[in-house]
């Protein structure tokens, strides 16, 4: 089955808000705080600010991942989504901690710690899926849970089909599972709109103005990210006058929020400023900048199955999900073992940080289920 394409009128609308994706390792040992910058990296470290989780870096598919990781039992990879980092799962490491899983966050290649490759080809879907699976070896594990947020979705959907001996169940926030992770009806960029003076949001994330706008004042462009996109943000309005999801090439349209909603706070702006201020954008940017080749490269699985249990949630103001709704409903067509989903009410796009205590929950009475 086909997945249905969305409409250019969805496509304009989604964009509206949007500013602008081994060995085994050896055991852990901490640190008494995170590392200052001075002088090597460390292996491992605890963070003082949260001395449960304990951080490390690990090797896997030829680079090296930064993870964190709470708990003991059955292991939950869990994948962050854009512009994030292994801390927007902070409340669900501890929460899965406590119900007795093995909770893991890296960062995606290109993001705070992890290696960030040069070429912008190194930063295909299937570079992401084989991270993981290597991730799974290098910390012994023969089989894991993995969930995924925003692009860490789409990954999560990905591995599952592809690897299903070693992912046993999959767990998505946001966005539906498509085939050839971006959808059949063709390149996606192919249908994304543009005119002489803007463009679709996701092909202003391609060019080199995205990369020095998002990172001119990267305390402005999360505060506008999680206010704008959240349930608690506006109705999506467009940006300069231009239709929404439309973006002006020049870029400059961001505005700082009148406040933060409650879930977030200046305290947790600090950690993404912090380490985006230590990655940059080229990573996270090069994500987008590889839609069509990731289309490509996905072309032997047009059409196959997801075999194993699968829950997916989204905010019902989630700009995703009203895009992808008629995905959404369909999905269970090659997600044969999909649970009943799950639609959060007032939520916006930053799905397990807006809404945590429902989100941890609902993914801990999935994990007690399989």
């Amino acid at each position: 089955m086909r997945d249905a394409t969305f409409s250019r009128r969805d496509m304009l609308w989604a964009g509206g808000a949007l500013a602008v994706g081994a060995a085994f390792a050896e055991p852990l040992t901490t640190a008494a705080a995170e590392p200052s910058g001075a002088g090597p990296e460390p292996t491992s470290w605890v963070d003082s600010a949260m001395p449960e989780v304990k951080h490390r870096m690990i090797e896997t598919n030829g680079i090296r991942l930064h993870v964190a990781e709470q708990g003991e039992g059955p292991l939950v990879i869990l994948c962050h989504g854009f512009p994030e980092c292994w801390y927007s799962w902070r409340h669900q490491l501890p929460a899965l901690a406590k119900a007795g899983f093995r909770a893991v966050a890296p960062d995606l290649r290109g993001y705070g710690r992890s290696d960030r490759p040069e070429g912008v080809e190194k930063y295909t879907i299937l570079d992401d899926i084989g991270d993981i699976v290597g991730l799974v070896d290098a910390l012994g594990a023969k089989q894991a849970v993995i969930a995924g947020h925003d692009i860490g979705a789409a990954i999560a959907w990905q591995t599952a089909l592809l690897r299903p001996d070693r992912f046993r169940a999959v767990i998505a926030l946001s966005p539906p599972f498509r085939s050839r992770g971006f959808g059949d009806p063709g390149p996606p960029t192919t249908l994304m709109p543009r005119t002489e003076d803007a463009v679709f949001y996701q092909l202003f994330l391609q060019n080199p103005a995205a990369e020095a706008g998002l990172g001119r004042d990267l305390r402005l462009t999360f505060r506008y990210q999680f206010y704008t996109l959240s349930g608690d943000g506006p109705p999506s309005a467009g940006v300069e006058g231009l239709p929404p999801g439309m973006m002006p090439r020049k870029g400059g349209f961001m505005t700082d929020p009148p406040s933060l909603p409650a879930w977030v706070t200046e305290s947790d702006i600090d950690v993404y400023v912090k380490e985006y201020a230590r990655s940059g954008f080229h990573g996270p940017l090069a994500w987008w900048r590889n839609i069509d080749r990731g289309w490509e490269l996905m072309a032997p699985f047009a059409g196959a199955a997801v075999t194993v249990p699968a829950l997916y949630m989204a905010g019902d103001r989630d700009f995703v999900a009203t895009v992808f709704s008629q995905d959404i409903a369909t999905q269970s067509t090659l997600v044969p073992k999909l649970r009943p989903p799950i639609m959060l009410p007032g939520c916006g796009h930053w799905t397990q940080q807006e809404r945590a205590p429902a989100v941890s929950a609902a993914i801990i009475d999935f994990l007690r289920s399989l």
